[in-house]
């Protein structure tokens, strides 16, 4: 069989984080959504050379014949050349961006980022006040002679390499970005403008006193360390005690970036690469400010309003709003939320409600993401208080996340729930909540099945579906995945929903192989594919099998495509778009034409194949005609978006999707239309 040709994933992906980057760039994006754009791309980075990097270096350690046993295809030192040419290029455009876009237009706007080499005299005063008040106390500069061992630089954490009198005397300081916040607002005398400086301009202006010695130079580093987990053996002990224990290894990983200050002089950069045992791949060179993911917080300390996006303030689901209790609400009729367009709040209403309510027996919920403050997990904590039952499972292998997972796993445990934590060598990634409730003699099963995570604060930032439902095709089954969950059954039975590891590949493959079939007669087929990331190679060959046939492929894929959209024979069925926008994509919707009855499936699965085949996740298809033709609508709007949408092509350079005619922003008329019309559930 011929080899499935494929866009590397991690290609793929920095092609993604040029999107963000685009956002940035997009002068019609209000002034300090675009410095938040650049925090993403920043953030995204990090996260990407923690992970990413970090594995192609292990791969790169592999002899040729153990990665050839393992199958690994990759040629990692290859790649990382390529990946090292690509971020270089990106980061040149965001140094440009941010000196010849946003720092003049933020001047326009009365707001000037200063260093301290520009302080005037008030500001040098204020400076030394806040440095001595403030700064002082959070420092601990670590002077270096020749002969000095160095220390340990910890993940994320932002240096200044201090450049001092005499051969080889150098200082590590830290910068306290922990404790302070990166920027302060500096005096200002002239009448509506504002001055702001970073921390690291403030600690600058005082470092010779501080140290009571000449400084030569003060250069700024920071080193992303490899993020993953290393456990021994998953499949052997106290997995959870395991995970507690290796949290702090994310800081002392092996380096796989050293982002340096470009002006750094070389002597000082080959001291630095001796001793902290760099190598050449290491070393990025950077402008004179690092971790611009700080700002998220950058502070705007005018009254313009048009500095940032319009409020786009949740909607109500009017059926949902008006009724008494969501129980008897749901006995009568689905409900389907869309995030963050409406109301979140609902949710935690479901369990508070249930917790209340004498007659509900059980509550269950699989918990992936928890927010720091978790009003899902406060309803779960007053049900437990009121003598139900309480069974959750918690995922402490959700990356960057398992710290919060722990401690409300720990909670809930004390609270007297049943806490189920991660399987051995698989992720549980499904989004479930289960209310059992007594009714006329019988138990009823009132089911929440979601694209996205149980968390208050992502659900004001991802778009996501909810599906509220007591139908008991969906309900019960909801019930066998959660049987899977505590071990109860070694694989659940379903007839409506798809779960992986067991049934989602299959259940794909012949959706597309139906579509096939019906194209072979001639008779109209078509899928449309919404998702995070497409990175399968057995999936993917399916759609171009599935386009050679004659079926119509569109696909809406946020991150990882790693699809070839223009292969022969392919290319003209195949159209592959991104959005991003103000808000992250991050609903899975599939949509099967099914011979004219159109097929309508949610998932949190994306089609990698670490979704299909090694985690548990949950793909459920919507049975009400009105909640179908609602989501359908939401993907009609996406699909003809021809301001946020870009093209997702060969080269990988993402062209923005312009079609001419009406402007259609998806995400905006996606809002508008929720809020203007008249309510699924409303009579």
């Amino acid at each position: 069989m011929a080899k499935t040709e494929l866009v590397k994933r991690d290609i793929s992906w920095l092609s993604f984080n040029h999107r963000v980057l685009q956002e940035a760039m997009d002068k019609s994006v209000p002034l300090y959504e675009r410095i938040k754009f650049l925090a993403i791309y920043s953030s995204n980075l990090d996260e990407f050379y923690r992970v990413r990097v970090a594995s192609l270096r292990s791969f790169k350690e592999l002899k040729k014949k153990t990665r050839k046993a393992l199958d690994l295809e990759t040629k990692p030192k290859k790649e990382l050349k390529q990946i090292r040419r690509i971020v270089q290029e990106q980061q040149e455009v965001f140094g440009r961006i941010f000196r010849t876009d946003i720092i003049p237009e933020l001047e326009k706007a009365g707001v000037r980022l200063i260093n301290n080499e520009a302080f005037t005299g008030p500001q040098q005063e204020f400076a030394k006040r806040y440095f001595f008040e403030k700064v002082y106390p959070c420092l601990n500069p670590i002077i270096l002679e020749p002969e000095s061992a160095w220390p340990f630089l910890e993940n994320k954490g932002l240096y200044f390499v201090i450049d001092l009198e005499g051969e080889g005397r150098t200082a590590i300081l830290q910068m306290p970005t922990d404790n302070l916040p990166r920027f302060q607002e500096l005096p200002s005398e002239d009448a509506g403008i504002y001055y702001l400086t970073f921390l690291d301009d403030i600690i600058r202006y005082n470092l010779p006193a501080f140290l009571d010695e000449p400084v030569l130079g003060a250069y700024a580093i920071k080193v992303s360390r490899d993020a993953e987990l290393y456990i021994d053996d998953e499949y052997s002990g106290d997995l959870i005690e395991k995970i507690r224990e290796s949290l702090d290894e994310r800081n002392i990983g092996l380096p796989t970036r050293f982002l340096y200050d470009s002006r750094m002089p070389e002597e000082l950069l080959g001291l630095l690469k001796e001793q902290l045992k760099l190598s050449k791949h290491d070393l990025i060179p950077g402008a004179r400010y690092h971790n611009f993911n700080d700002f998220f917080g950058f502070p705007n300390p005018t009254d313009q309003s048009e500095l940032h996006d319009e409020p786009m303030e949740p909607l109500l689901h009017e059926g949902l709003e008006q009724a008494e209790a969501l129980l008897p609400y749901l006995r009568e009729q689905d409900a389907v939320l869309h995030f963050p367009y409406q109301k979140y709040d609902y949710i935690p209403r479901l369990i508070r409600e249930a917790a209340q309510d004498p007659d509900v027996t059980t509550l269950k919920i699989t918990l992936y993401r928890v927010a720091s403050r978790s009003a899902v997990v406060d309803g779960l904590l007053a049900a437990l208080k009121n003598g139900k039952q309480v069974t959750a499972f918690i995922e402490a292998k959700a990356r960057f996340d398992e710290a919060a997972n722990l401690y409300w796993g720990a909670e809930l445990e004390k609270a007297g729930a049943t806490v189920i934590y991660s399987y051995p060598g698989i992720k549980v990634h499904t989004k479930l909540l289960l209310i059992i409730r007594q009714e006329e003699e019988d138990l009823r099963h009132y089911a929440y099945l979601g694209t996205g995570n149980f968390n208050e604060k992502t659900a004001r930032l991802y778009c996501d579906h909810a599906l509220l439902t007591a139908d008991p095709r969906l309900a019960k089954e909801v019930g066998q995945v959660f049987d899977l969950l505590e071990r109860k059954i070694l694989m659940p039975k379903c007839k409506h929903l798809l779960v992986s590891p067991f049934t989602t590949r299959s259940g794909f493959e012949a959706l597309l192989k139906q579509e096939i079939r019906h194209a072979k007669a001639g008779r109209k087929a078509y899928a449309m594919l919404k998702m995070n990331s497409l990175e399968d190679p057995e999936m993917i060959e399916k759609i171009y099998e599935a386009c050679r046939a004659g079926v119509k492929v569109q696909l809406i894929v946020r991150g990882i495509c790693c699809a070839v959209p223009d292969l022969e024979g392919v290319g003209e069925n195949l159209e592959i778009i991104s959005i991003v926008d103000r808000f992250l994509e991050h609903a899975r919707v599939y949509i099967f034409g099914n011979g004219g009855e159109e097929r309508l499936f949610l998932a949190s699965a994306d089609w990698m194949t670490r979704n299909l085949d090694r985690r548990v996740e949950v793909v459920f298809p919507v049975y009400d005609k009105r909640i179908r033709e609602e989501i359908r609508h939401i993907i009609n709007l996406q699909l003809a978006d021809n301001t946020k949408a870009r093209i997702i092509n060969a080269e990988q350079n993402n062209p923005y999707h312009y079609q001419g005619g009406t402007p259609v922003r998806a995400q905006v008329a996606t809002y508008q239309w929720l809020a203007k019309r008249e309510p699924v559930g409303l009579q």
